[in-house]
């Protein structure tokens, strides 16, 4: 795939818990040659109006995206979406509620860090966030600042993973309600990177019973390619979304600093751009 041709439709700005503001990010789209690239930040689209200004500013295709928190069996099951429109009464109602779980889970996660001994402040972690939903990661750099852990993926590695000793359960609603939220806002709707479940009770993967439920309620791809998915894992995906009909994506899941590498890392063709494109729902007003 030419990289003319190619979009990278998962990254994130520092309106969630991204390192770059949305037009930096844009402006490294450009720069990796991409036609266009997706903003898809945790739980809003603060960020949307400046990307796709940007977008505009150096000939980038700006896809307005979100990336929505679910949960299945207290498990994230990450579902992105694809032109919504944020400010449907619905989705909008649900997407502040999850922005005041966040602040509240890290407030608690913070409790227990102290608890563990990690003298971390919920006001560094606000500090951190700025005018961001506060989110795990804001709290897992404040813990580095403290030299607990060299790293953020060690924060994630040993304290915040699902079932963690500084994990807090959230606030979220199951795959299938999301699926419906987006949908009912005009979105397509994209299962994202499904090999990144949470190692827990034997379980990698998001189980298939839980793709299906998804798709019978209008899941219309799978991220089968992102950057931390192995070769078999993108197979598996691959076979599993081909099998259903649905369209395969790939993105980078880019939030800068020392988390992620660079945009453009897992890239969708523009023929898949456009059939996610036309599936959005019956009635959704044009992108």
């Amino acid at each position: 795939m030419s990289a003319d041709a190619a979009f990278d439709l998962h990254t994130h700005s520092t309106c969630s818990d991204g390192h770059h503001p949305p037009a930096d990010v844009v402006a490294m789209a450009h720069a990796a040659g991409l036609a266009g690239m997706a903003l898809t930040d945790h739980d809003t689209g603060a960020g949307l109006a400046e990307a796709a200004a940007a977008g505009e500013a150096l000939g980038v295709e700006v896809v307005p995206g979100i990336e929505f928190s679910a949960e299945d069996a207290g498990r994230s099951v990450h579902v992105l979406g694809y032109w919504a429109d944020h400010t449907e009464p619905t989705l909008a109602a649900e997407l502040a509620r999850l922005r005041d779980a966040r602040t509240d889970r890290a407030r608690r996660m913070v409790e227990r860090f102290n608890t563990l001994g990690v003298p971390v402040t919920f006001a560094r972690v606000a500090e951190l966030a700025g005018a961001a939903p506060v989110g795990r990661p804001h709290v897992a750099q404040a813990v580095v600042e403290t030299g607990a852990c060299a790293d953020e993926r060690e924060v994630f590695d040993r304290y915040l993973a699902d079932g963690g000793p500084a994990d807090v359960p959230k606030h979220a609603v199951d795959p299938v309600r999301a699926v419906e939220l987006l949908r009912g806002a005009g979105a397509t709707v994209v299962l994202a990177h499904p090999g990144l479940f949470g190692a827990r009770d034997g379980a990698t993967e998001v189980p298939v019973a839980v793709l299906d439920g998804m798709v019978a309620a209008g899941l219309a791809g799978v991220e089968a390619r992102h950057p931390a998915h192995d070769a078999p894992t993108v197979d598996r995906w691959t076979a599993l979304a081909a099998e259903r009909g649905l369209v395969v994506t790939a993105g980078s899941d880019f939030h800068g600093g020392e988390r992620d590498g660079t945009v453009g890392a897992a890239v969708t063709d523009r023929d898949a751009v456009d059939r996610l494109r036309s599936l959005r729902p019956t009635g959704a007003p044009a992108p």
